[in-house]
């Protein structure tokens, strides 16, 4: 997948978008070296949350998913996957990456069995590890959303089917 665009016109579309990108990162054989990373960058009220609601659904997330603004990170263990957590950090907040060093990001990125997913990610974007996926979104209406999925450097999925 070199990049993707897609047109989402309901919030229902978009969380199914994050659905089925994450069954399709379970299914698939993906090169990466420590944690999988992926990065939620665009508008306000772009659709971040709601595909990261849908996304953390495709991974097998059971309890409900709220964007954690205030707390910047939540962690969900995962069952069924070669991913042993998925972890949710919000990045709108963070004023300085020292914050995130705090909660561990150094660690976390080193574990090939977490898949991280960043909203706003371009807040803290000279942390995050060399290879990642990149998703931006972009507010058109009330409900209209484009969704552009992309790779930075060797990310490759590889279908397995």
């Amino acid at each position: 997948m070199e990049s993707l665009e897609i047109t989402t016109h309901s919030a229902r579309e978009t969380q199914k978008i994050g659905r089925l990108f994450a069954r399709e990162i379970l299914h698939s054989h993906i090169e990466h070296y420590g944690a999988l990373v992926v990065a939620l960058e665009g508008d306000l009220g772009g659709g971040k949350t709601t595909f990261a609601q849908g996304f953390a659904r495709g991974l097998g997330v059971r309890e409900k998913v709220a964007s954690p603004t205030f707390i910047i990170m939540r962690q969900h263990n995962l069952r069924k996957s070669d991913f042993r957590i998925f972890v949710h950090i919000d990045a709108y907040r963070v004023e300085k990456v020292h914050e995130l060093h705090v909660l561990g990001w150094q660690d976390i990125l080193k574990d090939a069995g977490a898949i991280v997913l960043v909203e706003w990610a371009n807040r803290i974007r000279r942390i995050l590890p060399k290879e990642y996926m990149r998703i931006q979104f972009e507010f058109v209406d009330e409900k209209i959303r484009n969704i552009k999925l992309s790779q930075n450097s060797n990310v490759k999925i590889q279908n397995q089917n």
